[in-house]
């Protein structure tokens, strides 16, 4: 890989990176708020899987982003990428678990209309609808969930301190399962823009080829393993207790919930599944993530009467969803401006 490149790469990076440090509250807050899992532990699972979840898992929802802005020059797609970093940097520095979801498809209608290009408009639509769609799905997910638990739990009383182990050992299982769900349902947010201009040599691991955009999955997985064990503590005490104060149980219910969604919206193999069994599809589009635990907290609370929901929280975290995609176009648009009048690159 070239000095350009990387170069050039840098700013998905940096949106990795971003991503990592303000989801490690979605995949492991309610563990940690809850004191059931230790931030080392919770690290080192969450690093391991979402890397997993990258290159194993990333191409279907990739394929999605890269659809919706074909992005033709590498010094377009480094300012893509660059504005929905720093959209996201901004309000993850506000302590808001904000979406690199509704960053990066800001950015790309904002190099969109700066290119001239045509938007999909129903794309764009099917990806803005899974934004209301998944935290309505997480909470009625989480809802049935919490309310099997109890049901179990009544009907089979278990010890409490057997109660603890088998909560924490939950936690653990589902905590991996989301930060895999995590790779790969948001690395379309870090390397999508890049998908069409990056092309990197085949690798031959083991005698296994590693082409071009298994390379940039990979690259984009540690970024983001790297911004999950820099975390911020202000983003995780928000969603680990500052929505609605909760039980282990509660927790479990909460990373369980969040995991599911993604993979839904993420599984190619399921896709493919439903396709052939003549079902209806679940589109392979990139979902909010912090929409996705925020409508499982939700869940947890409607089981609750809606007692205990801290509204101006809500409310705060509402707004960062709507103010992101905003601030993201314009700073792309803007960024565009200057990277082609000013440093002369050609940006489309």
């Amino acid at each position: 890989m070239d000095f350009l490149v990387l170069f050039f790469l840098s700013s998905g990076l940096f949106l990795g990176w971003t991503l990592g440090v303000n989801n490690m509250c979605n995949v492991f807050g309610t563990a940690i708020g809850t004191q059931m899992l230790s931030h080392k532990k919770a690290i080192a699972i969450a690093c391991v899987f979402v890397v997993l979840g990258a290159v194993m898992s990333g191409h279907g929802v990739s394929t999605t982003l890269s659809d919706l802005g074909n992005i033709t020059t590498l010094p377009g797609a480094f300012i893509v990428a660059l504005s929905a970093a720093f959209s996201l940097y901004l309000v993850t520095k506000a302590g808001a678990p904000a979406s690199a979801t509704q960053a990066i498809v800001g950015s790309i209608i904002g190099w969109s209309l700066f290119a001239h290009v045509h938007v999909d408009v129903w794309l764009v639509g099917r990806i803005v609808a899974s934004w209301f769609v998944s935290p309505l799905l997480a909470a009625v997910f989480a809802f049935i969930l919490l309310h099997l638990f109890k049901i179990y739990l009544k009907a089979r009383p278990i010890p409490m301190l057997y109660r603890d182990a088998y909560i924490r050992m939950g936690l653990v299982l589902a905590g991996a399962f989301s930060a895999y769900a995590l790779g790969a349902n948001n690395i379309g947010n870090v390397m999508a823009p890049f998908l069409n201009v990056v092309h990197l040599p085949t690798l031959n691991f083991f005698g296994i080829p590693v082409l071009s955009n298994s390379q940039l999955f990979f690259i984009g997985g540690l970024s983001i393993a790297v911004g999950i064990s820099m975390y911020a503590r202000n983003v995780m005490q928000t969603v680990g207790n500052g929505l609605l104060k909760m039980t282990p149980i509660d927790g479990l219910v909460v990373v369980l919930t969040y995991g599911l969604v993604l993979f839904l919206f993420s599984s190619v193999s399921l896709h493919h599944f439903l396709v052939r069994c003549s079902l209806p599809t679940i589109p392979l589009v990139p979902l909010s993530s912090s929409g996705a635990v925020v409508g499982a907290i939700l869940g947890i609370s409607l089981f609750k009467g809606g007692r205990g929901l801290k509204i101006k929280e809500l409310f705060k975290i509402m707004c960062s969803w709507i103010l992101v995609p905003v601030i993201s176009a314009a700073v792309c648009f803007l960024a565009l401006f200057f990277m082609k009048n000013v440093f002369g690159q050609e940006v489309f």
